[in-house]
């Protein structure tokens, strides 16, 4: 039967916690520990709304139940906080003391405007990020950082507004507890809200410490929970590596056609769903850098811009490794070899895309590939080239493209733009779309607005001084990146030079 939300609108949520109804040595249960004098720096009203809850949070008990919830203060009945175990590959070594050292899975909720029989109703994890030491910590103190916090909180919404795979935050709260980092800072938590929490690391633990058992119940409950469709296939747990190949190559093409640097793509960090998970050094492109390395701590580059596509396909042989012990491994490698090509057509279409090209041509993709090599040589900026690129006249004849001055005065070479401007005139020809059309296309391809670095940087160092304003700002044009949104023009500009190329920590 529906459930009517009462005064405080928390309790009304509907918990499944399935999670927790596996094997007490799959995880630890125990509660978070609060931050004192919790302030909330911002709440997105969309991820309010995916739970069912008010976006409009009018009432005081409403509005001081959320704040508590979110700075661990709070559990509604029902929730039953845990922190899961698992291992994975770090820079390409074992791990085995891995886990959930600094969050919480606090509950799996039912939207609180639906039927708690609803079968076709989602569940949604609750995971309370900053919440304290666990068995997992390691030397850590458990606790996120502002910084860290509120660049997770915009990345989750900036990637959601992109239309990319993501986890997505409900919450960014901040305390007056003092965290050490490399200085004294705010602890601050996160509440990031999730289909899964379950990782390819979940399924490495149990297949390092050979506790077969225990991975084949961990692999029934991901199908059961997550791919209902496998469990009906001839081989299911290959039909579920098959899907795992498809969204996982797919969430790398769009990484690479935004120009999205994760930084840390440990097997810990890749999400079975396909979905981007785990924010920390990441980056957008500003001036473009194939190679590009925004984490501090990565000396060989393994993480770079690059090199993700082919992480990728390392991370999912790392996870194939694991199902070994259920199946032969031909099929799996064969599953595996189809990674490259479903890359390279989703990258082909989002970048066709990206250039008004609604057909496909044999030369799109040399096109594409030289349109990169000249921006790297001139090391233009990324996002504002293509957002530019929508204005080109393709109207113009000969040496007429040299006109497109705005879009021309990007490269320092002029004459490699212009001989690649005359390819794409060329090929534009082919097209049945009037440029008029064609630029109201791209424009829903190409973001005006990305989590630049240095926004976030100065987003941050407001919020320290407890203005949230910038946060808001940033958050209201990341739901519609590809709008103009004329009165936030400022939070499109190129990065100054000191925001340019920067390079974060783990704890950034």
């Amino acid at each position: 039967m529906s459930i009517a939300k009462n005064k405080d609108g928390i309790e009304s949520l509907n918990c499944d916690n399935h999670y927790a109804r596996l094997p007490a040595h799959f995880y630890n249960k125990q509660m978070p520990d609060g931050i004192s004098d919790p302030k909330m720096v911002s709440l997105n009203p969309q991820v309010l709304a995916l739970l069912g809850l008010d976006s409009e949070v009018n009432s005081d008990v409403y509005s001081d139940a959320l704040l508590q919830l979110c700075s661990g203060n709070y559990l509604p009945a029902g929730f039953e906080p845990l922190a899961m175990k698992y291992t994975g590959h770090q820079f390409g070594h074992y791990n085995p003391d891995l886990g959930d050292g600094r969050g919480l899975l606090l509950a799996q909720v039912k939207p609180a405007s639906v039927d708690t029989d609803g079968a076709d109703s989602p569940t949604w994890d609750l995971h309370l990020k900053g919440a304290g030491r666990t068995p997992y910590s390691r030397q850590g103190d458990g606790r996120a950082v502002l910084r860290s916090s509120i660049r997770e909180y915009l990345c989750s919404a900036a990637m959601q507004g992109l239309g990319i795979p993501t986890t997505q935050a409900l919450s960014v709260v901040v305390g007056s507890d003092a965290v050490m980092r490399e200085q004294v800072e705010q602890a601050a938590m996160v509440v990031r809200v999730a289909e899964s929490h379950v990782r390819f690391g979940h399924f490495e633990h149990f297949y390092y410490t050979q506790r077969l058992d225990d991975l084949k119940l961990m692999l029934d409950y991901t199908l059961t929970q997550h791919f209902p469709d496998a469990l009906t296939a001839e081989v299911p747990y290959l039909a579920f590596y098959k899907q795992v190949v498809t969204t996982t190559a797919e969430l790398m093409a769009h990484w690479q056609a935004v120009g999205f640097v994760h930084g840390v793509m440990n097997t810990d960090n890749m999400s079975i769903l396909g979905q981007t998970f785990d924010y920390g050094p990441f980056a957008f492109q500003d001036n473009f850098d194939p190679a590009y390395v925004c984490n501090h701590t990565d000396y060989s580059g393994r993480y770079a811009f690059n090199q993700q596509p082919q992480v990728g396909y390392w991370n999912l042989m790392a996870l194939g490794r694991s199902l070994t012990p259920f199946m032969d491994i031909a099929p799996l490698n064969e599953t595996l070899q189809t990674y490259d090509d479903i890359f390279l057509a989703k990258l082909r279409q989002l970048m066709r895309a990206k250039l008004g090209l609604q057909q496909v041509q044999d030369g799109d993709g040399e096109l594409i590939k030289n349109l990169l090599e000249i921006l790297a040589s001139n090391e233009v900026d990324y996002t504002h080239f293509f957002r530019l690129l929508s204005g080109f006249d393709s109207t113009l004849d000969g040496a007429e493209v040299a006109l497109n001055s705005a879009i021309r005065d990007q490269f320092i070479d002029r004459e490699v733009f212009d001989a690649w401007a005359v390819q794409y005139q060329q090929r534009l020809a082919l097209e049945s779309s009037v440029d008029d059309d064609r630029k109201v296309q791209m424009n829903r391809a190409n973001p005006k607005f990305i989590l630049r670095n240095y926004l976030a940087q100065q987003a941050i160092e407001q919020a320290a001084d407890y203005d949230y304003s910038l946060v808001n700002e940033l958050l209201n044009v990341f739901a519609n990146p590809f709008d103009e949104h004329s009165e936030f023009e400022a939070l499109a500009a190129l990065p100054p030079e000191w925001g340019r190329k920067m390079v974060l920590s783990c704890s950034s």
